[in-house]
């Protein structure tokens, strides 16, 4: 069933563990504690991997890897069900909605007989799951994920659910975000005696539930996540509950469905919702911790939260256009983004084009409101993977052609307006141009859905950092002249405040402003092409390569800001 922007509200019922009954909407962040207790890839190869020779009449010369650098790298993607008996292959057919999430490792886990069962791998959902796995997840209850590192490396060992016992049961988590103070909580709780198993920020969260006093097991969350800074979606299971968190400042989507037979659902995204048939409800709330059981759904606000900090590129490029995200429509926005470009950068053309397929709705907005037919100018290919063998005799611009092919009949001799999401690098987006020109294009126009990209992400967002950030080195004209294109354009950022009216201020723009809603902890922040391995082959020397300095505040700070907020 299609989403629909319903109103947030909360919710209490009381029905059976499988069959939920729909709930009467009570006041949000309702409390059902005594007020005493309100505190609250697929695989790549190793990069040690250098080149291979094969034996063949026809000389194949190297591995050539493509990365598409201009994109900042999707997070992960969350799925938890509770009270359906097929909730294992329900999850999976979720995280198959939720697969542009991440492609690099999925993972569910499963309560059968009150004891946690859990199959994960590296690659696709499809790759990683089959009949005779789903078989060995039984079940009502079950959480899922799909990830592309954000924080930790691409081993098998660091695909989510994490599953963990500890002296009062088992519990499992799937987390989406990124926890900007992760380096200080762990080294706080290696001093303590904790051994860690992964590089992920999310086996913190599991450590802090483990050593909290407090009672019961739904206030060990709310104690754990009140010492988390920066963004977290997450779902929890023990052997009869299903907790879906949110942080103070909702940076990473989450809403809440239900099926027709009661069964109640959290995902990242509304698009896995309607694949399993589930019906859209409400988001879960920045701050509020949503916990479902035999006694129905009950919620709790988790701390005091500021103003919302919602991700807008979710709305730019993660999420699918299906989707709605943060209580608006994901393809609506786009198709306004393409408008406003229409409106505040014309420029004669002939057709208008998208670089597909993030900016496709762009690209039809765009069109729609200039006047100018859309036709398909570039084709992508949806069968490529990450490493390729290319011949020795070198192909320009090999990996963008890989993925596109321009379509001369829509090309030659005409004026191009090309729309795409967002240019981070700039160096696809020069191979693009060229591509284009060369199947005949007379002129080439850029314009580009999103302001110009200046800031690194820390909450949850794989992007380079800001020394590599194109827009952040050169002006506007710097970068056309850089790319090749006769003219270009971004989506101007108080257009974009105006778009979104009153909701403005509850978005995230400091990937636009470089103004962070929470301030940057560590000395070190993930990049794009990270070291990825197949977890047995991979040598942990190669984590450093993988990382950059953030240096946004000293280390004698961060220790005092510390010691007075988390000891």
């Amino acid at each position: 069933m299609a989403a629909t922007t319903a109103p947030i509200s909360s919710s209490v019922s009381r029905p059976t563990r499988g069959h939920p009954t729909p709930p009467p909407p009570p006041p949000p962040c309702f409390s059902f504690f005594p007020k005493t207790l309100t505190k609250p890839s697929s695989l790549s190869l190793p990069s040690s991997s250098s080149s291979f020779t094969a034996h063949s009449h026809t000389p194949i010369s190297s591995f050539f890897e493509y990365e598409d650098d201009e994109k900042p790298r999707e997070e992960c993607g969350v799925v938890g069900i509770y009270g359906d008996p097929e909730a294992s292959r329900l999850c999976y057919l979720a995280l198959h909605a939720l697969q542009h999430r991440g492609q690099e490792g999925a993972g569910i886990v499963c309560v059968h007989d009150n004891l946690l069962q859990s199959i994960t791998g590296v690659g696709l959902v499809s790759e990683v799951f089959n009949q005779s796995k789903l078989d060995q997840l039984p079940g009502d209850l079950a959480i899922g994920h799909v990830r592309y590192s954000t924080a930790g490396q691409s081993m098998l060992k660091n695909v989510q659910p994490f599953v963990a016992g500890y002296r009062f049961g088992s519990v499992g988590v799937a987390h989406n975000g990124n926890l900007v103070n992760y380096g200080a909580l762990r080294a706080m709780l290696e001093d303590n005696g904790s051994i860690f198993n992964t590089s992920s920020d999310t086996e913190v969260v599991l450590h802090l539930i483990a050593i909290s006093k407090a009672r019961p097991f739904l206030l060990r969350i709310v104690d754990a996540c009140e010492q988390l800074k920066g963004a977290y979606s997450m779902v929890f299971v023990t052997q009869d509950k299903l907790v879906a968190v949110r942080d103070p400042h909702g940076f990473r989507p989450l809403v809440m469905g239900r099926r027709s037979n009661g069964s109640v659902v959290f995902a990242s995204e509304t698009c896995a919702l309607d694949l399993i048939e589930a019906t859209y409800e409400r988001e879960v709330d920045p701050g509020e911790v949503v916990v479902v059981d035999k006694d129905g759904v009950q919620s709790l606000c988790l701390m005091a939260h500021p103003e919302p900090k919602q991700c807008i590129f979710e709305h730019i490029y993660f999420s699918l256009p299906n989707s709605v995200v943060f209580g608006r429509s994901v393809y609506e926005s786009r198709h306004v983004f393409g408008e406003i470009l229409a409106t505040e950068a014309s420029v004669d053309c002939d057709v208008v084009i998208a670089v597909p397929d993030s900016g496709v709705v762009a690209a039809l907005g765009y069109a729609a409101k200039a006047g100018v037919p859309f036709q398909q100018g570039l084709i992508r290919s949806h069968y490529v993977g990450r490493t390729f063998i290319e011949p020795s005799q070198k192909i320009r611009d090999f990996g963008v052609k890989l993925k596109l092919s321009p379509v001369r009949a829509v090309l030659e001799g005409k004026r191009v307006v090309v729309v795409d999401d967002s240019i981070v690098r700039g160096t696809t987006s020069s191979k693009i141009v060229r591509l284009l020109k060369e199947a005949g294009a007379k002129e080439v126009h850029m314009r580009i859905a999103s302001p110009p990209i200046i800031g690194s992400c820390y909450y949850g967002v794989d992007t380079p950092s800001s020394e590599e950030l194109i827009s952040n080195r050169m002006k506007v004209e710097e970068i056309r002249e850089f790319i090749g294109c006769d003219s270009l354009a971004f989506l101007p950022f108080d257009s974009l405040q105006g778009m979104l009216g009153t909701q403005a201020p509850n978005f995230c723009y400091a990937c636009f402003t470089g103004n962070y809603p929470v301030e940057p902890r560590e000395d070190k922040v993930k990049r794009v092409g990270d070291f990825v391995d197949d977890g047995m082959t991979g040598n942990f020397d190669s984590i450093d390569g993988a990382w950059i300095p953030a240096n946004r505040i000293h280390k004698h700070e961060r220790d005092n800001e510390f010691e007075g907020s988390v000891l």
